[in-house]
């Protein structure tokens, strides 16, 4: 067993400024428990183009909120409570709040590295 703080990751590489937030990597590949566990904080007013070719994500909200855009353009409200499952390597918006930050729970499948980081300045989009 092991306890870990989001104080404790914020001294490593694996606490991440993403691009448009950041995520603190609580659990990585490293631990070998065959998934990731990130707290992850989207900056209100922000947009990010987003795509896990490589993982599968759920996130689950636990304070502010935000929302996801799915390409066809159908849109997720997200709110403190919420999950949102990214099942298919969903390519997606995902945005802040107007006036509130989205603090989410996500776990990914396989587990990341931890140091893996977004490239929004890209058109299509990020993607690892």
């Amino acid at each position: 067993m092991f306890v870990r703080s989001l104080s404790d990751v914020e001294k490593t590489d694996h606490f991440v400024e993403w691009g448009n937030g950041t995520s603190h990597r609580l659990l990585t590949l490293a631990d070998d428990m065959g998934f990731t566990i990130c707290h992850t904080v989207v900056r209100a007013g922000t947009q990010s183009l987003l795509e896990y070719r490589n993982h599968l994500e759920a996130c689950y909200c636990i304070a502010g909120e935000g929302e996801v855009e799915e390409m066809d353009g159908t849109i997720h409200p997200i709110r403190e409570g919420d999950v949102y499952v990214l099942d298919n390597h969903d390519r997606h918006y995902l945005r802040g709040g107007k006036d509130s930050d989205l603090i989410l729970v996500s776990v990914f499948n396989p587990p990341l590295q931890g140091e893996e980081r977004h490239n929004l300045t890209s058109e299509s989009g990020s993607a690892y």
